[in-house]
């Protein structure tokens, strides 16, 4: 059974840090491209970052580009979304998924989607 489980969110200040991690099961996140996603209340879902399986391939939306990093442990089977240079803009529910591709539309989930971890930038 397939099944991911996002954390590490939480409340920060702007500018500053977080990393949120992904935890895969019932499948190996190496096989597959995989992309965190996000939504805000009243907003719809935004495309962050897509990593193809890989690794040789990276998208960042224009918005968190510079200042976000995806990256994946094997071992762990593990993805993870480091977050610096956090703006009040970035507060939403973080999700990941698995998905069709890395690069324009193809950057859209294809199968299960986790619970979801909340970050709030506010002073």
């Amino acid at each position: 059974q397939v099944q991911l489980v996002e954390s590490g969110g939480g409340l920060v200040q702007p500018g500053g840090s977080l990393r949120l991690s992904c935890a895969a099961s019932g499948f190996r996140t190496e096989y597959y491209n995989m992309g965190w996603f996000r939504q805000a209340p009243g907003k719809e879902r935004e495309r962050v970052s897509c990593i193809s399986s890989g690794g040789d391939s990276i998208y960042y939306a224009r918005s968190v580009k510079g200042r976000f990093t995806i990256s994946r442990d094997k071992s762990k089977n593990t993805v993870y979304l480091q977050m610096n240079s956090l703006k009040p803009e970035d507060t939403a529910v973080y999700y990941c998924a698995q998905t069709l591709g890395v690069y324009g539309s193809l950057c859209d989930p294809s199968g299960s989607w986790g619970q979801g971890t909340q970050v709030t930038i506010s002073s």
